[in-house]
């Protein structure tokens, strides 16, 4: 059925090539429209699937109380209590609170104005009363420093990103449309503009990594693949590809996030090695006859033999799909679509340019094949022999042959220290950190970064360990069970410096006294103001407890919502009242949890699936040796990764799936040309050494274009996609080695316990020994 499938394709491509190369081209018109409905995603929805029970309960959350949707002024100046400066303030935040989307703004002048009857004081010793009369909380909050002070912007309650989007920006063209006083400088803070300037970032390097990618195609393609005509079609046909991928996004609503972009220069580095096979099988058989008979060989041989790669490849990243975190999945299934594209564009747009540009080999005879599939550089390599005889200097093909068969003669101690460098990997690999702080992944000049970091070193920790309470209304018990609740915990942890949350506020507007009856309870909350209680009030059956921590590392904020949730078991909330962390301080926890669980239950995935992808389609004994290289690669990751102290991410994570299937397609090809040349001369060393020889280095420059492509991600500036890119570079070396020294040892040992088969009548097959000798 695959052969008539792609005898298909190549009798079409024969017949009507203007045809196929129009509906390429209809194609891709679709998918550029298509790329005018991508959208930028970021946010909480990018970590937690809002699908899920817990993704369920965030978004309620969210509802019911908008968190992270404050925007921060830092008003910086000489001296902040300055009556002119806080005139100014006064009228900023007046023409504030007048635009759409604005609930209201709190500052120091709210505060000096409820001191001061309403009125802002004047007089410079009035204001230093009234300052020195707050107590120290509320005066750190609004003056943190005699330099600065801070103006929160609240957004109602209930609108969507967009919605903050458009509030932020409108505050931004207010403020600096606002006339300042000397020396005065307002900078942005808080999680709206956190995360748009993120989005920002985002989308420019979306466009530095596909330009630098591109570019590095077209040096490599200039350096490494000279010896064909059209040598910088396969980067043509790469652009192509990666449109038509993000079309098809954009078509089927897949958003853009940092996973996504870092999965663009992966895709250019696959799609040029499937682009580099093609027009290097094209170019060999275009010498052998006639334009028709070179695009029947192409597509049929080559196309069969780098399908089962591709596929292969595909398993690695289809394991991505077993995670919990929308970000890594998004990234399997954007890799898996731009793979089958790149892999079809260059199946069918090869032969079908070469056939209308009517394509002429440079030199009739050429030393130099990069080809891989069914017969390849046979020809070529044909000529090699038959020709004149002149030694070269060097030749990297012989380099290659004469070290896989050293490998294959004593393969054992290489085996033996490989893997003993792999299982060490695999030991130390759960030591490896993981970061999930979404403040770490973003590039350090970045303002609303630069800004954050600025309010946490003057005012401390600016985040808070939120807990929601559901089923419950303002009865008695409850209230009751929550001030036990805030009181156990400030008592027993040390990170925990206060708490916020409708009890607070009744003891607040009570003396400082819980109500002892449900009517006095009652009486009392309805003494508060409405916007007081929403605070921490979503309706009559939820609420929210904000505790207030110390700076905390990823791990110890981990640690404390552990032994919280312990706390709660113990402390037994009423019956009907379910009580759990909520906001950021659960959601990048969570994260950590679910990297840890995530990447390895990926990477035993993608091993499993690539070995019974194997077994079906190849139903040989040599056709499981792929998997020890690919075993031993996932392996020295871990050691490159710990040695050079580079930590999990959600973009690393996906590191040992995505090698799985890199290192499958160089190990396949190889595997696949050892079983051809092994049927063909019946001997084991001399199938392994003919196998090397011709696609040694195929593969290599396959590689190295790869790993051009996969460089571009070091050019980002952000972290978690530059970082990314070094382990990416990483994995494509070794998966370079475990293609061209470790398979050959591999198929060494395997070879010995295969059954010998019968050499055909009349032929005469050269023994191992004697192979030996003439190399």
């Amino acid at each position: 059925m695959i052969e008539k499938l792609f005898e298909g394709i190549a009798r079409t491509i024969n017949k009507r090539p203007l045809l196929v190369a129009v509906l390429v081209l209809a194609i891709f018109s679709v998918a550029v429209f298509g790329m005018t409905q991508l959208s930028m995603e970021s946010g909480w929805k990018t970590y937690l699937d809002e699908s899920s029970e817990k993704g369920i309960i965030y978004a309620e959350y969210i509802d019911n109380f908008q968190p992270d949707s404050t925007i921060i002024l830092i008003v910086e100046t000489s001296d902040p209590l300055d009556p002119s400066i806080l005139s100014f303030i006064d009228e900023l935040e007046t023409d504030i609170r007048q635009q759409e989307n604005i609930k209201g703004t709190l500052s120091i002048v709210e505060v000096l104005k409820s001191a001061h009857g309403g009125t802002l004081p004047t007089s410079r010793a009035e204001i230093d009363q009234i300052v020195g009369a707050l107590p120290s909380a509320t005066r750190e909050l609004v003056t943190p420093s005699n330099s600065l002070t801070l103006v929160q912007v609240q957004l109602e309650e209930s609108v969507s990103e967009d919605v903050q989007r458009s509030a932020l920006d409108n505050v931004v063209s207010l403020v600096e449309s606002t006339e300042r006083p000397p020396g005065v400088t307002v900078e942005f803070s808080g999680t709206p503009a956190f995360m748009q300037q993120m989005e920002q970032g985002l989308e420019s390097n979306m466009g530095i990594l596909i330009g630098g990618a591109m570019l590095l195609m077209v040096l490599a393609m200039g350096i490494l693949f000279a010896y064909v005509r059209y040598r910088f079609m396969p980067v043509l046909l790469v652009g192509i590809g990666l449109v038509t991928s993000l079309g098809l996004m954009g078509l089927a609503g897949i958003g853009l996030n940092m996973a996504v972009i870092g999965a663009f220069p992966v895709l250019i580095g696959l799609g040029i090695d499937y682009a580099i096979q093609f027009h290097a099988r094209f170019d060999e058989e275009a010498r052998k006859g006639s334009l028709e008979d070179a695009v029947f060989t192409t597509v049929t041989k080559t196309g069969p033999a780098v399908l089962y790669a591709m596929l292969a490849t595909c398993m690695g990243f289809v394991a991505m799909f077993v995670s919990d975190i929308p970000m890594i999945r998004s990234f399997g299934l954007v890799a898996i679509i731009g793979i089958f594209t790149s892999y079809w564009v260059s199946c069918i747009g090869v032969p079908t340019l070469c056939l209308l540009l009517k394509y002429k080999p440079k030199q009739p005879k050429t030393e130099t094949c990069y080809a891989v599939g069914s017969d390849a550089c046979d020809y070529v390599m044909d000529n090699q022999k038959n020709g004149n005889g002149k030694k070269r200097s060097f030749s990297y093909g012989k380099l290659l042959t004469d070290t896989s068969v050293k490998i294959a003669k004593n393969p054992l101690p290489l085996l033996l220290v490989l893997g003993c460098i792999a299982v060490i990997g695999f030991a130390i690999d759960p030591f490896i950190p993981v970061q999930t702080n979404e403040n770490s992944f973003v590039p350090g000049d970045m303002p609303a970064k630069i800004n954050i970091d600025k309010v946490t070193r003057i005012i401390g920790s600016t985040s808070t360990a939120d807990f929601y309470i559901r089923g419950y209304g303002t009865d008695l018990e409850t209230v009751r069970w929550i001030e036990t609740f805030q009181e156990y915990e400030l008592s027993h942890h040390n990170e925990l410096t206060g708490a916020g949350s409708i009890v607070t506020t009744i003891l607040s507007y009570n003396g400082g006294v819980m109500p002892e009856t449900q009517a006095e309870l009652d009486e009392v909350l309805s003494n508060i103001p409405e916007a007081t209680r929403e605070e921490y009030l979503g309706g009559s059956l939820s609420g929210v407890v904000k505790f207030s921590t110390v700076d905390l590392e990823m791990t110890q904020r981990n640690s404390l919502k552990r032994q919280m949730i312990d706390d709660i078991a113990f402390l037994e909330p009423p019956a009907g009242i379910s009580v759990a962390p909520i906001g950021s301080f659960d959601l990048y926890t969570l994260l950590l949890s679910s990297l840890a669980d995530s990447k390895e239950a990926m990477t035993y995935l993608g091993f499993i699936f690539v070995f019974i992808f194997l077994v079906l389609v190849y139903r040989h004994l040599h056709a499981v040796t792929p998997m020890i290289p690919i075993i031993f690669i996932v392996g020295w990751n871990a050691v490159a990764m710990y040695l050079l102290g580079i930590t999990y991410t959600p973009l690393t994570a996906t590191l040992g799936s995505m090698t799985i299937g890199v290192a499958a397609e160089y190990t396949i090809l190889v595997m696949e040309r050892y079983a051809e040349e092994k049927e063909r001369l019946h001997d084991n060393l001399a199938a392994i050494r003919e196998s090397v020889h011709k696609i040694g280095t195929a593969i290599t420059v396959s590689g190295l274009a790869t790993f051009c492509g996969f460089s571009a991600l070091c050019l980002s500036t952000f972290p978690i996609v530059s970082n990314f890119g070094y382990t990416t570079l990483i994995a494509v070396g070794f998966s370079l080695i475990g293609a061209i020294v470790v398979m050959p040892a591999v198929l060494s040992v395997m070879g010995r316990f295969e059954k010998p088969v019968s050499r055909k009548e009349g032929t005469i097959i050269p023994s191992a020994k004697e192979e030996s000798k003439t190399v």
